[in-house]
């Protein structure tokens, strides 16, 4: 098998393979059942592609899916997080001075 590799910084490289999940790796990964991401996937709930019999997904995606998802039903926590971590940060930055 011929592996392709990404550049991403000077001296790490990504594999391609490192960003395509399968579904058990994508249950651990949001802390679910397996059946539960199977289901999803049959029903679109959740970005995924059916090769023959098995079911993948790409990391990259599963991560935007996630934040897009959050975003939509709980804005007004997110929105207060946002807010609670730009004036966090403006300490920090206050105390490193």
């Amino acid at each position: 098998m011929l592996l392709k590799v990404w550049k991403i910084k000077p001296g790490r490289a990504k594999s391609v393979e490192d960003d395509i999940m399968t579904l058990e790796e994508v249950a651990a990964y949001l802390r679910l059942k397996p059946q539960t991401i199977y289901t999803w996937a049959q029903e679109k709930k959740i970005p995924a592609a059916k090769l023959g019999k098995e079911w993948r997904f790409k990391k990259s995606i599963i991560d935007e899916w996630f934040v897009r998802h959050i975003d939509e039903k709980f804005s007004d926590v997110v929105n207060a997080w946002k807010e609670k971590q730009e004036k966090w940060g403006n300490c920090e930055d206050i105390k490193k001075k």
